[in-house]
């Protein structure tokens, strides 16, 4: 799919933007492939969802357990790298299985290789960042630590914000079939879960507390997914055991409004007031009114063409007494 839509990036990237690793990551882990979503609702959730665990989780590395240790954090990273290296591919084997019987897989081989390659790229970025830190922390140089800093502090902000787009996306195996980030996301925060249980690492936080922060995120999880897997089958009768090829089609986007019909119908051109001014009424002002004075009446005073006005010859004005013959002298003696 990414190479009949585009580049990966969408050309998107420039030499500038690699100034911001926010946008890079942005580019690099939200490819264009991956198909735009069909719940904004379920995609605000899982904001909320993943912005809320990333500040419960930091404020029990640095409020409970005593300071913010950033080679705990990436030995917690590296080992969710870990498990989904080896969770996802599973999961989906077990769904292409259930798919077959459907339809045939290999219309899904691209969207499959373009997820297992953006999986790769986040666990490889992960794995680099670690490195990068323990590299660092290592070396007694100074330029080794200023340039190791600076880089650390880009890798940093790049892998934190692709651990963002990835679990909204969640490697953008969406491509593949609409339901499949719902089950991953679901699959995979209970399997990061229950280990802590058994192990009893409850972060200091206590029984109670303990067993709460560690079930509330795959409750939450679950419980958004139930959410966009009920809505995609409602009102796009999508199915998670359905093939992809099944699917009914999805609906485009809506177009815009068109400009000048702010009221009524879109689609009804705007309608003008056939008695206003420039709009051809033969009665509106300055539009040529045939009556007007100046516009060529016949009728009008000074034209030459009433016979009865004032001063143009009307032969019914009052009699001249003069006599026709000598206009010097009148009748009479």
């Amino acid at each position: 799919m990414a190479r009949t839509i585009g580049r990966w990036t969408g050309g998107t990237l420039t030499a500038r933007s690699f100034l911001k690793p926010h946008k890079v990551a942005e580019a690099v882990f939200h490819p264009a492939w991956i198909p735009p979503s069909l719940d904004p609702a379920i995609d605000k959730l899982k904001r909320i969802r993943v912005v809320a665990g990333a500040v419960a989780s930091i404020g029990v590395y640095t409020v409970l357990e005593g300071g913010f240790d950033v080679t705990e954090l990436l030995e917690n990273a590296l080992t969710a790298s870990a498990v989904l290296l080896f969770l996802t591919p599973v999961t989906v084997g077990v769904m292409l299985l259930v798919w077959r019987r459907t339809g045939t897989l290999r219309q899904l081989r691209s969207p499959l290789l373009n997820s297992t390659a953006l999986l790769l790229l986040f666990i490889g970025s992960v794995v680099a960042l670690a490195l990068l830190v323990q590299t660092t922390n290592a070396t007694h140089s100074p330029l080794v630590i200023i340039a190791g800093g600076a880089a650390m502090m880009w890798m940093l902000v790049f892998v934190a914000r692709g651990a963002f787009r990835v679990t909204g996306n969640f490697f953008g195996t969406g491509a593949v079939h609409r339901c499949l980030p719902a089950l991953l996301s679901t699959v995979t925060s209970w399997l990061v879960a229950v280990p802590d249980l058994v192990t009893g690492d409850l972060h200091g936080l206590g029984l109670t507390l303990g067993v709460v922060f560690i079930l509330g995120a795959p409750v939450t999880v679950t419980a958004i997914a139930l959410l966009e897997t009920g809505r995609l089958k409602r009102r796009y009768g999508i199915r998670l055991g359905a093939h992809p090829a099944g699917h009914p089609p999805v609906p485009g986007p809506v177009p815009p409004m068109p400009p000048g019909a702010p009221t009524g119908h879109p689609y009804i051109p705007p309608q003008g007031n056939p008695y206003g001014p420039g709009t051809g009424n033969p009665y509106a002002p300055g539009t040529g009114n045939p009556y007007a004075p100046g516009t060529g009446n016949p009728y009008a005073p000074g034209t030459g063409g009433s016979p009865y006005a004032p001063g143009t010859g009307n032969p019914y004005a009052p009699y001249n007494p003069q006599t026709p013959y000598n206009p010097q002298a009148p009748y009479g003696p």
